[in-house]
């Protein structure tokens, strides 16, 4: 029997989307195992990520000893509030760790969207003003013309928890409304949104590429592994699917 392929994957104690989303496309030969990093408290949100990051090398070292083929820090906001650059260290030090490939989501996103041929970029969040200011900022030093960032008012009033169990169709209608008609493509920022599940569908309400960031950390680690992933999740994802969609 082959042995399986397998996936580290690092998270937000709070998010609740990323697995499901994973297991959603991965084909049956892969697993996918979870190492959390504790997220809470108060504080400015700065002090928060950096908390929350101090659990990413014990994360890797655990992840490690499973034997996964490749570990993914599956954070849109962990992986870019620092700015630009700050992703491409974050993953030199989990393969140092893991010995082992790594993949952070902010730099997946911004592959994914350079894939799909985006020049001009509307987002839309569930995030505070302040992630979406260093979201724009980061993409901005991508390369990208970010058009705007929109946060979803009643998630973002909420927080926490409330940003995993929001309604895929509420996420839908959101970004339909946000979306501007001079974007090239159009990107649902975070990882613990279930935006990946109306993918397809805000695809063909919008007549161009969305990318979200799920769906692009899912693209990046199956293109390393060279996995062929479920189909009809968007654009992105069926561009590695084998066999006939």
């Amino acid at each position: 029997m082959a042995i399986r392929k397998r996936i580290g994957l690092v998270l937000p104690s709070s998010n609740t989307a990323a697995e499901p989303d994973f297991r959603m496309a991965a084909p049956d030969d892969v697993t996918i195992h979870t190492h959390r990093m504790f997220i809470a408290g108060e504080g400015p949100m700065s002090e928060i990520m950096d908390r929350m990051n101090q659990d990413m090398e014990k994360a890797a070292r655990y992840l490690a000893t499973a034997g996964v083929d490749l570990v993914v820090y599956a954070c849109t906001t962990g992986s870019f509030y620092r700015g630009w650059g700050f992703d491409q260290e974050m993953i030199r030090t989990i393969e140092g760790i893991a010995g082992v490939p790594a993949i952070a989501t902010a730099t997946a996103a911004a592959e994914a969207l350079r894939f799909q041929g985006a020049a001009r970029v509307s987002v839309t969040t569930p995030y505070p003003e302040w992630s979406n200011e260093r979201l724009a900022e980061y993409y901005t030093a991508a390369g990208f013309e970010v058009l705007n960032v929109d946060g979803e008012p009643n998630v973002v009033a909420a927080g926490g928890y409330a940003i995993s169990d929001r309604d895929p169709e509420e996420i839908l209608d959101f970004s339909v409304q946000q979306c501007r008609p001079e974007a090239d493509a159009h990107f649902c920022s975070c990882t613990a949104w279930r935006s990946l599940e109306i993918a397809a569908e805000l695809e063909r309400r919008l007549s161009r590429p969305v990318v979200t960031s799920n769906q692009a950390t899912i693209w990046a680690s199956f293109k390393r592994l060279d996995i062929d992933p479920k189909p009809g999740l968007g654009s992105l994802i069926d561009s590695l699917v084998k066999a006939p969609v």
